[in-house]
């Protein structure tokens, strides 16, 4: 474990334009694809983090070739004709590598085994289990680690999958729809929020030729398999909330690259609601603006069960409003790297501001704000979330800084840019 890192007190408002590190949900979906395609793809811009090397590990290990030493990464496909893996496959902890790697191993002959580290044995996988088990498929239980004895690509027709818990569930199953023996009829069950995860699903699998359709209850996918592809990774929404953050309570305008009007992707939510509170965003067809210079805060009662990691970074925003904010729809974060409904509003309190969790729901509101060491949790989040407010609090240290390389590597120097200009 690393020592403790200052966060840097920023006193001033700033003016920035960031450049963020590549989707981690789009590098995953990209990589399970490329390789269950044909031919060579190339992932431009990717995000090279614990979480999609983790994926493109297991995915080596199952007979895809992947050279991610540069960028692009190069990805050469086994249209769908992986094979068992020898070693048991690490998912780290990434709960969409596990979920995903359920589904592909289903679909292949032989027995692999997926394991995890961290909370992820903890985190639910009865969504993904219970569907590859209606398809005839042996599975040793219900967490990880799990053993997946696969015969081969799944037959398909009607499946039902319970996304109540995770919409990973459905993702997962959606990529390995067209390799299966029949078109698949996908039915969600159970989903409320994170709609915008499978939206982003969907648009990587078109990407690479899927045939893909939306029906009223989810989806309806042809067998058709999957073509290369070269793609380009977006930025990660979910790392320009906490740029977005810092903008809002330091009084400031922060300019994000890289994503538009036109992203799928669900954290990008976060804009939007903190116009509502009283910024002044603008949006361009590859660029975001948050503007707080002279802006007063107001609070918010607002759901985000379809974007709540972005609530993290929100809450830390709702501490610097005029009066108490609810952010609902977050029970979903009970299953992450930590219970981050737990986490982040014990640290909220030990700061001095205000925090309770009612039910699914985080009810924030302002305090006698200080700066203090701030445990994790061994969480990414809680640490990048944690750090944003002390750019305003100061005296901020985090433990265990080295948690946030699962997603961004860079958020060190980030906020060090931010002072240095």
């Amino acid at each position: 474990m690393t020592a403790p890192r200052s966060v840097p007190l920023l006193g001033d408002p700033i003016d920035a334009e960031v450049r963020l590190p590549g989707s981690k949900s789009e590098t995953i979906r990209a990589l399970a694809i490329a390789s269950l395609a044909e031919g060579r793809s190339h992932l431009y811009k990717p995000l090279d983090a614990e979480d999609p090397r983790a994926m493109s590990d297991a995915l080596r290990a199952l007979g895809a070739d992947i050279d991610d030493r540069d960028d692009p990464w190069s990805v050469d496909g086994r249209g769908g004709r992986l094979e068992g893996a020898d070693a048991p496959l690490d998912a780290h902890e990434s709960g969409l590598t596990a979920r995903i790697l359920c589904a592909i191993t289903a679909s292949i002959d032989g027995v692999s085994r997926i394991e995890g580290r961290g909370r992820l044995p903890q985190r639910p996988m009865k969504g993904i289990v219970d569907v590859i088990r209606a398809q005839g498929v042996e599975v040793s239980g219900e967490r990880l680690p799990l053993e997946v004895s696969g015969r081969g690509p799944l037959w398909g027709g009607r499946l039902m999958v319970d996304c109540s818990e995770s919409s990973q569930f459905a993702t997962a199953l959606m990529l390995v729809a067209p390799i299966m023996h029949e078109p698949a009829e996908i039915e969600l069950i159970g989903l409320s929020g994170s709609g915008g995860y499978l939206d982003m699903t969907e648009s990587m699998m078109r990407r690479f030729g899927a045939g893909v359709e939306r029906t009223v209850t989810g989806y309806r996918i042809a067998n058709t398999g999957f073509v290369a592809s070269d793609v380009v990774i977006e930025p990660d929404a979910s790392a320009a909330v906490y740029p977005m953050a810092i903008a809002a309570i330091n009084g400031g305008l922060v300019v994000v690259e890289g994503l538009g009007r036109s992203s799928r992707q669900p954290d990008l939510k976060i804009a939007s609601i903190l116009a509502t509170m009283g910024c002044r965003v603008e949006w361009g067809d590859t660029r975001v603006s948050v503007d707080a210079r002279e802006t007063r805060l107001d609070a918010v009662d607002v759901d985000m069960s379809d974007a709540p990691d972005g609530a993290l970074a929100l809450s830390v925003v709702c501490l610097f409003a005029t009066g108490g904010s609810r952010i609902s729809g977050l029970g979903s974060l009970r299953y992450k790297e930590s219970d981050r409904l737990a986490a982040i509003s014990a640290e909220i309190r030990r700061i001095g501001g205000e925090a309770r969790v009612d039910g699914d729901a985080l009810l924030v509101g302002p305090g006698d704000l200080r700066g203090v060491d701030i445990d994790p949790h061994g969480d990414h989040r809680i640490a990048m979330t944690m750090a944003v407010a002390g750019t305003r609090i100061g005296a901020m240290r985090i433990a265990n800084p080295a948690v946030v390389d699962k997603t961004w590597p860079g958020f060190w120097s980030f906020l060090d840019s931010l002072v240095t200009g």
